[in-house]
């Protein structure tokens, strides 16, 4: 694991401010229709954001999860950042404090789309597959690079038939960035060999 100082951390995070904080003025900067050019393009490329534009055309508030829990109701969490999981083997926690929780890290490259298409078309081509462009698709395929991604920066490779379970504050980090636009995800699933 790479070791990074503080002073690399906050360095890290204000480069992202100030990207975030240029591209949002670029966007302002955009005719209307530019705007509709950009967002055509951005639905072709991403079909699962259709489910994000007819939520913001509606005006309905995104599926939210429970309200977050307490480290009363989970014996098993201790960075307090972990939400509670259908079965006992994926209530798995960090063991990290909560100021140090795995999933808080500002560095956490296994969310970052660019490392993540990278993997994807990596594991596509050894596989000899194409993604499957059908909306909510894509943030499923982000989804599975990100857990693929956190096993081996944690792990290493595993090999096949050998499974982990990844934090369940990790594994939400993952959900809250490539949402399921129907909430519905189909968990740890034990080595099938």
């Amino acid at each position: 694991m790479i070791d990074l100082t503080q002073e690399d951390i906050d360095r890290v995070a204000q480069l992202q401010i100030q990207l975030h904080t240029l591209e949002r003025a670029r966007i302002q900067q955009l005719n209307l229709e530019q705007s509709h050019e950009l967002l055509e393009q951005y639905l072709n490329r991403e079909p699962s954001m259709m489910f994000d534009l007819d939520r913001i055309i509606s005006g309905t508030p995104s599926a939210d999860r429970p309200i977050s829990p307490t480290p009363e109701q989970h014996t098993w969490c201790v960075c307090i950042h972990c939400w509670d999981m259908p079965t006992d083997a994926e209530r798995k926690c960090c063991g990290q404090t909560p100021d140090n929780c795995t999933s808080l890290l500002p560095h956490l490259f296994v969310l970052q789309e660019g490392v993540l298409r990278l993997a994807r078309r990596i594991w596509n081509d050894v596989r000899a597959e194409e993604d499957a462009a059908e909306p909510g698709e894509a943030n499923k395929q982000f989804r599975y690079a990100a857990y693929r991604q956190y096993v081996v920066w944690q792990h290493g490779a595993l090999g096949e038939g050998r499974r982990v379970v990844i934090p369940s504050c990790c594994v939400w980090r993952v959900r809250d960035k490539y949402t399921d636009p129907f909430n519905q995800y189909r968990g740890f699933l034990p080595s099938r060999v």
